[in-house]
Parts: C-alpha cells; sequence; structure tokens
C-alpha cells in the first residue's frame, strides 16, 4: 500500500448521550474524502478504540466501509499488548476492505526490544495484508528502537512502514537512512509534518485532517513542489491550532474543533471529558482570523 500524502486518524463520533452517532460517520468521511486527503485510518488512538466495545468497533467500520464508497483505501487499526490477543483478532476481523494494518508497539507492559520483535513477528506472521508499526512513546511507555524496526523489516516482507509519533528527529533520519528505500516513514506528529517529509519521510497520519484536511494537503504539494517559503508560511499559519488540539488530550480538541465547524459534535468517553468552553473559544477566534487564509 501507497502511505504516500495525507492519511487521517478518523475520530469515532458520540451524540449527547455518548452512544456512536452513525449520522454524522458519512459526513466525516465525506469532509476527508473531498479535503483530498489520500486514505483513512480508522480504529487508532483517535477513534477512542479503547473505550468501544468489539461490537461497537465492527459497528463502526461496517459504517465507514459503507460512506467511503471505496473512494479512499482504508487502514484499520489492529494493536494492543496482548500478543495473542491481537493476533485473535487479526484472524477473526475481515480485512477485505483495507489496505494495511496499523499496529501500536504494546503499551504499558513495557517489553524489551526483544519482546516487541517478537510481539509484531507474531502480527506479521498472521496478517495477510500489509503491517504499518506505529511508534508512540508518550502512550506506550517504550520506544520502537531503530535497529528493532530494521530487523522486523529485514525479516518480514508484510511489515511496509512505521508511523513515527515520538517527536525524535534524529529516529526518524536514522530510519530513512538505514531503512530500504521501500519502507515507508510516515510523521505521526501534525506538528512535525513538514520536516518529517523534507527529512524523507512519504507523509503523515494527521489528527487535524479530520477538521481541516484541504491546508494540509496544499502543505505537502507545496513541499514536493519545493515551495518551502509557502509550505512554511502555511505550517506556522496552522501551528497554533494544532497546539491546541492536544492541550486538553487526543481526540478532545479535534473533536472540538470539529464542532466548531458543524462536523459532529465534541463528545468523547470516559476517562476522557470534553474540551473545556476556554479551549474551544479560542479555536473558534484562530477559525475567525485565519479561516480565509486556510
Amino acid at each position: 500500500m501507497n502511505l504516500k500524502g495525507l492519511g487521517v486518524a478518523m475520530v469515532t463520533p458520540f451524540d449527547s448521550n455518548g452512544n456512536i452517532d452513525f449520522q454524522s460517520i458519512p459526513t466525516i468521511v465525506e469532509n476527508i474524502s473531498t479535503g483530498r486527503a489520500n486514505y483513512i485510518v480508522i480504529m487508532g488512538t483517535t477513534a477512542e478504540v479503547v473505550c468501544l466495545s468489539s461490537q461497537e468497533k465492527k459497528a463502526v467500520i461496517e459504517a465507514v466501509v459503507k460512506a467511503n464508497k471505496s473512494k479512499l483505501p482504508l487502514v484499520v487499526g489492529i494493536g494492543g499488548n496482548n500478543t495473542a490477543k491481537v493476533v485473535e483478532e487479526i484472524k477473526e476481523t475481515d480485512l477485505t476492505p483495507f489496505g494495511a494494518i496499523l499496529s501500536v508497539s504494546p503499551y504499558y507492559n513495557k517489553p524489551s526490544q526483544e519482546g516487541i520483535y517478537h510481539h509484531y513477528s507474531a502480527i506479521s506472521k498472521a496478517s495477510p495484508i500489509p503491517v504499518i508499526v506505529y511508534n508512540v512513546p508518550s502512550r506506550t511507555g517504550s520506544s520502537v528502537e531503530v535497529d528493532t524496526f530494521m530487523r522486523l523489516t529485514e525479516n518480514f516482507d508484510n511489515i511496509i512502514g512505521i508511523k513515527d509519533a515520538s517527536g525524535d528527529m534524529l529516529q526518524a533520519q536514522e530510519i530513512i537512512k538505514c531503512c530500504s528505500k521501500d519502507i515507508q516513514l510516515i510523521s505521526g506528529d501534525d506538528a512535525l509534518t513538514l520536516p518529517m517529509i523534507l527529512a524523507g519521510a512519504v507523509g503523515t497520519i494527521s489528527v487535524l485532517g479530520n477538521a481541516l484536511p484541504v491546508p494540509l494537503v496544499k502543505m505537502i504539494h507545496l513541499i514536493e513542489e519545493g515551495d518551502l517559503k509557502k509550505a512554511y508560511e502555511l505550517h506556522y499559519q496552522l501551528l497554533d491550532l494544532i497546539n491546541l488540539l492536544f492541550e486538553e488530550g487526543n481526540p478532545v480538541g479535534i473533536k472540538a474543533l470539529m464542532e466548531c465547524l458543524g462536523i459532529c459534535l465534541k463528545q468523547v468517553r470516559l476517562p476522557l471529558v470534553s474540551a473545556s468552553a476556554h479551549l474551544k473559544e479560542r479555536m473558534e477566534k484562530i477559525l475567525e482570523d485565519s479561516i480565509h487564509a486556510l
């Protein structure tokens, strides 16, 4: 699967009672699609997947696949800290609509690099479709080191890339320098999309893209065209908004922004709480001041 350009880590919308808002799913998918994103990632961190039941996950997947109408490639998140359970979920999931699995590194257990290697080995062997490693140390408590990732890509042909949300630009550059040219590095941090692509990443899996895919696509195109002055201008126009997205947690911020734009409600599930009025007011102010520029 080609992961170049803008991938969007899609939210799961909830109604005011905390139930899945199936009516908003087509609206979100349409916003991403018409914004010219390159693919959609579902059932990831931004989807609050850990707060969904198995039945809810299946229902959301079906709703997204139906709303997408095969317009954009889809990636599904299947990961966890129980390797056997992850493998079982892979085997039980209908992967026909998907181009790849995005699998987060084990969290809470804090495995050694050898443990991480064998975890992904098991996932690779179980998966009939390509696998993307997801490195997000701030959430997992451990990092997939470059040597471990290289070893995985050398031994398993279906491991095609890594979404790196470590914030470590040196690590990102080491991945690009050391790995095969066929291995795709994807930025997992909206604020680092521009420098990561300049360093050699193929694109980004974005949170902001749920609400504002158009300026992100434009920025990526400007980078590819070599117009770095305009790309940086757009990057800095978006930066304050990006920072607000994560001030009270993810997807708290992005759902607040989507509510500002009339896409879906800001409702999240505990232990997350919906965005404060103060956060939403600052988002609305940025939108008022810069929406035309974006």
